[in-house]
């Protein structure tokens, strides 16, 4: 397991969020989990 630390805009503003992944996951994967968990906590 890898700890990232990602970037993500939503609506105009750029959160860091921590993502834990394995490490066969591809980059790709890693960015969209960092994704949702933005949008879960700042969507309301």
């Amino acid at each position: 397991m890898y700890n990232y630390t990602i970037y993500v805009t939503f609506k105009g503003k750029i959160y860091q969020t921590n993502v834990i992944a394995n490490k066969q996951q591809s980059e790709e994967e890693v960015y969209q989990i960092a994704q949702e968990q933005v949008v879960k906590q700042w969507a309301n």
